[in-house]
């Protein structure tokens, strides 16, 4: 499993091991789950996907929301086939909600009717996220301190089984399968600039063109646009906000989140099955392969 924050040259670590060795790349990105949105989250290039086996991107439409569950059980069957085919399946990424449903499962949950959910998912999105919590408090009070994609999870749960996502828990039992071995690749304090590098890339790449599209076609409530900076381009679009702002706030909402998934790191990971490594340094290369060789590739 390589993982670490946002930026940080994950995949091109992923990638060099896979030029030695057959990977196949399984995404732990909950952004790059989503068909159309492409350039802003840093998907890898159609050249990449052809050199290498590539999982979980593209998984759902725009509009569609994926639990941490179903990508789970989606990374398992991904697992299972490359490994039925001789390859080595590689987790790359950086949405510690996923890893942790993988390695550490959550409680399963039942599947619910895609119509009914989105039926529901039109009329919460116009409620604040307040209002979402008051609710929740109402039904399932030991989630109501959650976010607002938890909050929405359990209301559509309690609306449409007619159980609290907490008495579901305290019946149904969870499973591990897999015991992880961690590489975090994290660059140190030259995260910063390279967020900055990767955004100007990204524009130059045409992501407000990307944008532009995108707004056509899919719904302003669409949980896809929740990544990291399409708020941002999108009110570019919209004539809200000038490019250059919307750089800078693209700039500052990508440090905060790769912020925020480093303390997911040092504080919900197992300190004795990390290895960590910063690309930038001359011997990283060579601490990557120690680790790669430490793993026993069944």
């Amino acid at each position: 499993m390589i993982a670490g924050p946002t930026g940080a040259g994950k995949s091109a670590v992923a990638m060099r091991l896979a030029a030695s060795a057959p990977v196949t790349i399984i995404s732990a990105d909950s952004r790059q789950v989503y068909r159309h949105f492409d350039i802003g989250t840093a998907k890898p290039t159609p050249a990449e996907r052809a050199a290498v086996p590539h999982a979980l991107i593209d998984m759902v439409d725009p509009a569609e929301r994926i639990s941490a569950a179903r990508w789970a059980d989606a990374a398992t069957v991904a697992i299972d086939a490359a490994r039925a085919v001789g390859r080595i399946p590689l987790v790359v990424g950086g949405t510690g909600l996923y890893l942790r449903a993988l390695f550490d499962p959550l409680f399963k949950e039942p599947p619910l009717d895609a119509q009914a959910r989105a039926v529901l998912g039109r009329e919460l999105a116009e409620r604040d996220t307040e209002d979402l919590r008051q609710e929740v408090k109402a039904v399932d009070p030991a989630r109501a301190h959650l976010g607002r994609t938890q909050l929405l999870r359990a209301i559509e749960m309690v609306r449409l089984t007619g159980e609290t996502i907490t008495s579901w828990h305290a019946r149904v039992p969870r499973e591990t399968r897999f015991t992880p071995a961690y590489l975090i690749v994290d660059p140190g304090p030259s995260l910063a600039a390279r967020l900055a590098a990767r955004t100007d890339a990204m524009l130059a790449a045409g992501w407000v063109e990307e944008v532009r599209n995108l707004v056509t076609s899919v719904p302003e409530e669409a949980p896809a646009w929740n990544a990291t900076g399409y708020d941002a381009v999108r009110q570019v679009v919209r004539g809200g906000l000038t490019l250059e702002a919307a750089h800078e706030r693209v700039v500052i909402r990508t440090r905060q989140y790769a912020k925020r998934q480093r303390t997911w790191f040092r504080h919900q990971l197992d300190a004795a099955s990390v290895t960590r490594v910063a690309p930038d340094e001359a011997d990283s290369n060579d601490r990557v392969q120690q680790w790669w060789r430490a793993q026993e590739h069944t």
